[in-house]
């Protein structure tokens, strides 16, 4: 077949259809934004025509509401109008899925039923008769388990003969005589009420015919077969035990990500190190003048490497660990947990979702805020987002309670990990309240949230979809950030000013204000160096105190230790410490995503302002009460 097609793949969330995707297009996919939307785009070759180009919608559940995710589904489908238009439903729900598929029906001529997961299906002794359906509903339906790669060949050829039909086909829902009524006088206004009260006729009607088709077609071996996931839901989800559960998770993801995390670093560290002894000696070689090699070798390289020795083995575990929460179904009921908490802050329980992936890096959390609908209540995911550490803040906060805060019992680090990100998680909810009642006020929108079943998680897969699109992506964007940093800093601290260098001009000029809020000025200025990527701050505080004009490391903590506190450093200096490493301003990658996705200096501008005022304010606070117990 050589006529070129554009196949369209539509889906409620969690119904596979990314792995649709994923398995018809392989490798030859490329991904973007929608023009004027914030909302993810793919799109691919297939892998057997290349003649066909599959289109991958945003997860919607409806094409009535106003969501971007809804509006760009329903836009591309009417006005982009693609060959075919693939609706992909879960056979394990296949009834829920069925109400999108009708209203599909209602803005598409060439309409393929892709029912996936038919293996789940067959585990839980669910049976679907397919024949009947596409009988009823007159359009080709296809049976498949995309994660085998089962039925999607059968697919592609469905598409290729579907394209070819000239006359339409479908079971249209019949609707009301008063949806009628407004379908013929679609010119005539009406009222808010009485729109709310056709749509809500509208969905009313589609609901009915959808089960009217499904009745008859579906068989249960077991009527109790999610007998398991209710069980599991059940304490998962409780009231009571629910939210410490999801914090126990938490603890037990980062005891794993530091135990895991030391080895790598170190061996890249070395590694790293080696090879800049070569490249001193290369550029001896070749005559390099000695400040161009120290400005390359001993600021840029330096800079760089650290950074990626830091910040590589911790995202290369964390983002797998994370990802495999994801594809178990674990966390949309971290959402359902604290759904009743944002709510009370008149924000959106999707808030949840983007706070865990800012744990990974809150540039990712920053455009996972995609999710929600509201844009109000986006904004304050936004906003508040940088209140999680992300990967970069850890190496900081984890040395600083290895050398002042560690206790001789079993997992006091990530004890005390875990205490300072819920001390993120409760100002992240402060936050969102004082928003929702000032500059962003409203009411908490309601949202369908979906329980996926839980599902045997692919390992392989996960490892390399979340190293691939996660940490190599976020890596990527540090690195070219960290380039320009390690010149900057090199040049703050080897350009001298009489008998001092800029950096300790810098230094002595910001430690009044720094001394007020626990800090003194190295450390403060450390911080606005370490804009570019949160990874650098500490390496600049031990670069100033040893008086050298490059990146250095100590050989374990003890020495580092002692090197704090022959500069003045006490438990407060430490806890300060912590506390500013966790609310201040949001790195210059999460900003330059924040203007990307608002397309608004200003809040990009108030993005920055309030973690930076939040931090200097608790820092403040704290510091001033534990001086007068000292």
């Amino acid at each position: 077949m050589n006529k070129k097609l554009v196949v369209a793949l539509i889906g409620n969330p969690n119904v596979g259809k990314s792995t649709v995707f994923n398995q018809l297009t392989g490798l030859h996919q490329h991904t973007g934004n929608w023009p004027g939307k914030t909302v993810a785009s793919a799109w691919g070759k297939a892998i057997t025509n290349e003649n066909i180009t599959v289109v991958d919608l945003p997860g919607t559940y409806s094409l009535l509401t106003h969501s971007a995710e809804e509006e760009v589904s329903r836009d591309f489908i009417m006005l982009d109008n693609p060959d075919v238009v693939v609706v992909v439903c879960d056979a394990t729900s296949i009834e829920r899925n069925m109400n999108l598929v009708l209203q599909t029906m209602e803005i598409a001529k060439h309409i393929v039923v892709c029912v996936n997961l038919m293996d789940e299906a067959a585990k839980k002794g669910i049976h679907l008769d397919l024949i009947k359906l596409q009988d009823r509903l007159n359009v080709p339906v296809v049976g498949c388990s995309a994660r085998s790669n089962q039925g999607l060949e059968k697919l592609i050829n469905v598409i290729e003969t579907e394209s070819t039909e000239t006359e339409y086909r479908g079971n249209k829902t019949e609707y009301s005589p008063l949806v009628k009524s407004v379908i013929e006088n679609s010119g005539i206004n009406v009222n808010h009420v009485h729109e709310e009260k056709i749509e809500d006729e509208i969905i009313h009607n589609i609901i009915d015919h959808a089960h009217e088709i499904c009745t008859g077609i579906i068989t249960y071996k077991k009527e109790d077969y999610n007998k398991k996931d209710r069980k599991i839901d059940r304490i998962l989800t409780n009231k009571i035990i629910g939210i410490p559960i999801m914090i126990i998770l938490l603890a037990i993801i980062f005891w794993i990500t530091l135990i895991g995390a030391n080895y790598p670093s170190e061996l890249l560290s070395q590694l790293f190190f080696y090879l800049e002894e070569h490249l001193l000696n290369l550029f001896s070689f070749i005559h390099i003048p000695a400040w161009i090699t120290d400005m390359l070798v001993l600021g840029v390289y330096r800079v760089l490497t650290w950074v990626i020795a830091v910040m590589l083995p911790p995202m290369a575990i964390f983002f797998p660990l994370f990802t495999l929460l994801e594809d178990i179904g674990y966390l949309p009921r971290i959402a359902f947990n604290l759904d009743n908490q944002f709510k009370k802050c008149n924000a959106c329980g999707k808030q949840a979702l983007t706070m865990c992936m800012g744990f990974g890096c809150n540039a990712v959390g920053v455009m996972g805020a995609r999710i929600i609908d509201s844009p109000r209540e986006r904004l304050i995911a936004i906003i508040t987002n940088n209140f999680v550490p992300c990967n970069g803040r850890f190496p900081t906060l984890i040395a600083v309670i290895s050398m002042f805060f560690t206790y001789n019992f079993f997992g006091a680090q990530v004890m005390f990990l875990t205490l300072i990100i819920i001390i993120g998680i409760l100002v992240t909810f402060m936050i969102s309240k004082i928003l929702s009642m000032t500059i962003l006020k409203g009411e908490p929108s309601s949202f369908i949230l979906e329980l996926p079943p839980y599902r045997k998680p692919q390992v392989g897969k996960v490892i390399i979809r979340s190293i691939l699109d996660r940490t190599l992506f976020v890596l990527s964007r540090a690195v070219l950030i960290a380039l320009p940093a390690g010149l900057v800093i090199w040049i703050f601290s080897n350009i001298m000013i009489g008998e001092l260098s800029i950096f300790s001009h810098c230094a002595n000029f910001l430690h009044p204000f720094a001394h007020m809020i626990g800090l003194d000025g190295t450390i403060l200025l450390a911080f606005i160096l370490g804009f570019p990527a949160n990874e650098i701050v500490l390496p600049i505080i031990i670069m100033a105190y040893m008086s050298t004009g490059n990146l250095l490391k100590l050989h374990n903590l003890v020495e580092l230790k002692s090197l704090l506190i022959d500069n003045g450093w006490t438990w407060i200096t430490a806890v300060s410490v912590m506390l500013f490493s966790l609310m201040h301003w949001p790195c210059s990658t999460t900003l330059l995503t924040i203007k990307k996705e608002t397309e608004s200096w200003k809040w990009s501008f108030v993005s920055f302002i309030i973690p930076a005022t939040i931090g200097i304010l608790i820092c403040f606070l704290f510091t001033t009460i534990a001086r007068l117990f000292i």
